[in-house]
């Protein structure tokens, strides 16, 4: 095996790296190997020569290419492949990272009251998009961790889904007593056919669908399409419990974060919430009162 296959061996292995994951290493470390030749075997100035090969390319493009790099050359140094590390010449792109496009609370409310009217009617469609956008909001599920609920995973006697997330890592999430409650009448409007949650032609409804399904209920509920998917309800979840109040590390452990720098991401939404706490609560401010 290569020393590309053998890092790739060990992620899979030790981290639990899902297919996508290493296929997306793979194509980062082969198409270096492309440019610069055996990556074993490259030095520091082969590593160099990359920023001039990378240099039409996004930013946060050339810092993942990086980011594999350098974790390849630290797997070699660490299983005695190489005696040397050249990765600190790798180009170095400012890390920058975009703010989470969120809803705030009338926004979803406005999404919320079109979806229940609608499921009113009792039409399985409208009940089932509730019942979607409910685990969207509710529980800050991805996408597709939705779509491929499992029928088994429904809550029976304990207010919780079993999520199989990124890399296989299974995690609890809570359902709320709302959706509980939509999910008892998705449940018995539900189609018998497969073994999923949202079942569609034999398989789960598709990412696709679901995003097509929450555009269309943005547009009629008088909201840009443009402003609503899945993911932006995940982010109204962390970042409106965050508001709330919720701990960092239990936002990252509903969420299925790996690591909690991905989680910190959010804490620019608490900004007002903090600066008052300080005001509030510094022994500096209380002097400044009694004054």
């Amino acid at each position: 095996m290569s020393a590309v296959d053998n890092f790739l061996a060990m992620l899979a292995a030790e981290r639990g790296a899902a297919a996508n994951t290493l296929a997306a290493y793979r194509r980062d470390l082969e198409g270096a190997e492309s440019l610069i030749g055996d990556l074993a075997k490259a030095g520091r100035d082969d590593l160099a020569s990359l920023g001039q090969a990378w240099s039409l390319l996004a930013e946060t493009t050339v810092a993942r290419k990086s980011s594999a790099l350098r974790q390849f050359f630290g797997f070699c140094l660490d299983e005695g492949l190489r005696a040397d590390d050249p990765s600190p010449a790798l180009p170095r792109p400012p890390a920058t990272r975009s703010l989470p496009r969120i809803l705030n609370h009338e926004q979803v409310e406005a999404l919320f009251a079109q979806a229940e009217q609608e499921a009113d009617s009792g039409k399985p469609a409208a009940v089932r998009m509730l019942t979607l956008l409910e685990l969207l909001y509710g529980s800050g599920l991805r996408a597709s961790e939705l779509v491929s609920l499992p029928l088994e995973s429904v809550p029976r006697d304990a207010p919780f889904l079993t999520i199989n997330g990124k890399g296989g890592q299974q995690r609890m999430v809570p359902v709320s007593n709302r959706a509980v409650h939509v999910l008892a009448r998705w449940l018995i409007l539900r189609p018998d056919d497969g073994k999923f949650l949202f079942p569609s032609r034999g398989k789960h409804l598709t990412r696709i669908r679901l995003f097509q399904l929450l555009k269309e209920l943005a547009a009629r509920a008088g909201m840009d399409p443009a402003k609503v998917s899945p993911h932006v309800l995940r982010h109204a979840f962390a970042t409106h419990l965050l508001e709330g109040g919720a701990d960092l590390r239990v936002l990252q452990t509903l969420l299925g974060h790996a690591d909690i720098a991905t989680t910190q991401i959010y804490t620019h939404v608490d900004s007002a919430r903090l600066v008052a706490l300080v005001n509030e609560r510094h022994p500096l401010a209380e002097k400044r009162h009694s004054q």
